[in-house]
């Protein structure tokens, strides 16, 4: 681990380091689990599977459908900035960039992150446990991320982030915000733990969790183990855009309601979607949550999803982009958080 450093702007650019040049990159091509980010019609369906083969076999995915699915046309709701750090270690000869996202509404406070965003190997794509959040920071996480500032002193107690990929953006700026006791950044593929666990000591060393503890570990959902360890443990559970993938929708669900102490409360951001968000909610209700659903939770993310909307800029797709706010209790009344 290099030692921390201030470092010198190498240039400030919009939190999504695809910003650019979303309509020429893709940001999924090297991930069957990001695939599900734009559509879930059959013939969508199968273009992911045909982007797929086309990456086991090493080849160009250049056909229409391909690319449909695999550019991620809309990156960021510009809640946060993004400065890349120079290092001072000469000696690291990684293809790692480290960059601090600083909060364009809140700016007293940033987080210092590692960029990996290089090609996922054969074997992680055969084998680890979900490569989508091992792409990069998506559209939901960077809304969780910018509600923890905005609700900061509403955080207490134990908290818990599922599924939050290589960064656990939401996670840290949490950690660095909020007066807790514990946080605790978790995601069921490896990969993402191990540069999470990375990042979490680069912002200790830099002093941003103060008497907080910060860690991070793998957590599958379907994984009974797991889930039993940390039984009735947190506060709060958090988690950004986990609901597409069909086979564990339900095992998310219950790890929520395993993990979350009698009066403790779930926040999860999602897009609809298409039926993933409502069969998600109902799952929950059939597994003894209260579930409310929020829309107009946050000013400036409401903001500027209208102005999405409006402009029609980037490809902006309500049904697929704009993250909606589901609270989860165990007691008879759901905590409102609608403004």
């Amino acid at each position: 681990m290099e030692r921390d450093s201030t470092g010198t702007a190498e240039k400030t650019e919009p939190a999504s380091p695809l910003r650019k040049n979303m309509n020429q990159d893709t940001c999924a091509a090297n991930s069957h689990g990001s695939l599900v980010v734009t559509c879930g019609a059959t013939d969508v369906a199968k273009a992911r599977w045909t982007l797929l083969r086309q990456v086991l076999r090493q080849k160009q995915a250049d056909t229409p459908e391909v690319k449909q699915v695999s550019v991620r046309r809309f990156a960021t709701f510009d809640l946060f900035a993004r400065k890349r750090l120079l290092t001072q270690n000469t000696s690291d000869n990684s293809d790692d960039r480290w960059v601090e996202y600083r909060s364009v509404y809140f700016p007293e406070y940033s987080a210092l992150l590692r960029d990996n965003l290089g090609p996922i190997r054969l074997n992680e794509v055969l084998n680890s446990f979900d490569n989508t959040g091992n792409v990069c920071v998506w559209p939901s996480e960077e809304v969780m991320a910018h509600y923890c500032l905005q609700k900061r002193h509403m955080f207490k107690g134990a908290v818990c982030e599922l599924g939050g990929g290589m960064t656990c953006l939401a996670g840290l700026m949490l950690a660095i915000c909020a007066d807790v006791r514990e946080v605790l950044l978790s995601d069921g593929n490896e990969k993402s733990i191990q540069n999470v666990r990375g990042l979490a000591e680069r912002n200790r060393q830099a002093g941003k969790f103060g008497s907080t503890q910060v860690s991070a570990r793998v957590v599958r959902w379907d994984s009974e183990s797991d889930i039993s360890a940390l039984e009735g443990h947190f506060d709060i559970v958090m988690c950004a855009d986990c609901l597409f993938l069909d086979q564990y929708r339900a095992s998310l669900v219950d790890a929520i309601r395993r993990l979350l102490r009698p009066n403790g409360m779930a926040l999860v951001f999602a897009p609809l979607r298409g039926e993933t968000l409502r069969l998600f909610c109902q799952l929950a209700q059939q597994a003894g949550l209260c579930a409310s659903q929020h829309q107009q939770y946050d000013a400036q993310v409401w903001d500027v999803h209208l102005k999405m909307l409006t402009e029609g800029k980037d490809a902006y797709d309500e049904n697929i982009h704009y993250p909606l706010l589901i609270t989860l209790t165990k007691g008879p009344q759901p905590v409102s958080h609608t403004q």
